[in-house]
């Protein structure tokens, strides 16, 4: 494209943004979040094709002000760490958010094919499980403790061998989005239809509210925290598909480093869903059912507010000020 038609084709957004900017036009933070994201698109597109043109001068301002207006509206003395998980991560969530939502309805639809299966095929269940788990767990649900597999070893090796094997499955899912996400898409396959196997199978067997009780104790934390480093394998397949007005290197590279960051922030969460089955799960059927409950809903409530709800309310901060 000549440079005369991209400034002719961009220049009402520009002008736009300068209005946003400057307070002179009300937007939503949705609109606005837009609207920076394509003054980013079209400076690295203008850097690409007119290096030594005054538009991209024009446009790096606009950037660096947008920058400041939604990122840095001021100095901020918070502690590097905080501002990262706290900051950072939510806005970063918030503008991936679609590819969050389509990694949970992706695996929902899983789950839900797991049922079917696993109610209409009574082999099913050993099929995804192994013999070995379902004999086992078949016996400990005869002698009365359903959960029972989850008591084996000691606590600290339970929870170093639990985590260390969390933080595997997350990374396959997270690296599995340079297959253009077809290898994360995989990974939720597996785990969604796993998961729903589980649960019907001790559904089947009576012994559902114990499952509900002892698994989700950790199972929070992990499922949840799973679904987000699969979105994070979708944000790197789409930089490969969809580089936009980005060079698709400079586009891969972009969306790689954003996953990134959103998958260190799966970890806390990862750590402490190890710590909870190697420490906490154990004790289920001796603990009272209210405690039980009240770990899993914080849980769920904790990890749900910092990746659907924080993240909105922080890009509106930024974008509103």
């Amino acid at each position: 494209m000549r440079e005369v038609a991209f400034i002719k084709q961009n220049k009402e957004k520009w002008l736009e943004f300068e209005q946003v900017i400057s307070n002179n036009t009300k937007k939503s933070p949705d609109e606005i979040a837009e609207l920076h994201i394509k003054i980013m698109n079209d400076l690295s597109y203008a850097q690409s094709f007119y290096p030594k043109s005054k538009v991209v001068i024009y446009l790096n301002k606009l950037a660096k002000k947008s920058y400041g207006k939604i990122y840095h509206t001021k100095k901020q003395d918070k502690n590097t760490l905080a501002q990262f998980f706290f900051e950072k991560i939510p806005l970063l969530a918030y503008k991936h958010r679609k590819y969050i939502y389509i990694s949970f309805i992706f695996f929902f639809l899983c789950f839900f094919i797991g049922l079917l299966s696993t109610f209409n095929d009574d082999s099913f269940a050993r099929e995804i499980l192994g013999n070995e788990y379902i004999d086992v767990t078949l016996e400990n649900i005869e002698s009365g403790d359903a959960l029972a597999i989850y008591k084996g070893g000691s606590n600290w090796g339970s929870f170093i061998g639990i985590f260390d094997n969390n933080l595997r499955v997350g990374l396959n899912m997270f690296l599995s989005g340079l297959f253009i996400g077809l290898g994360t898409g995989y990974y939720i396959i597996y785990n969604g239809i796993m998961v729903a196997v589980f649960q019907a199978f001790f559904y089947q067997n009576n012994t559902f509210f114990d499952s509900i009780k002892g698994i989700w104790i950790h199972g929070t934390y992990e499922i949840f925290a799973m679904i987000i480093e699969a979105a994070c394998g979708y944000i790197i397949g789409a930089s490969i598909l969809f580089p936009g007005s980005l060079d698709r290197i400079e586009s891969f590279k972009k969306g790689l480093r954003e996953a990134f960051f959103i998958f260190l922030s799966t970890i806390p969460f990862t750590f402490i869903a190890a710590f909870l089955e190697g420490y906490i799960t154990r004790y289920y059927n001796q603990m009272p059912t209210v405690i039980c409950l009240l770990i899993i809903l914080s849980c769920l409530a904790s990890i749900s507010y910092y990746y659907l709800i924080l993240p909105y309310k922080v890009a509106s901060k930024h974008q509103l000020r």
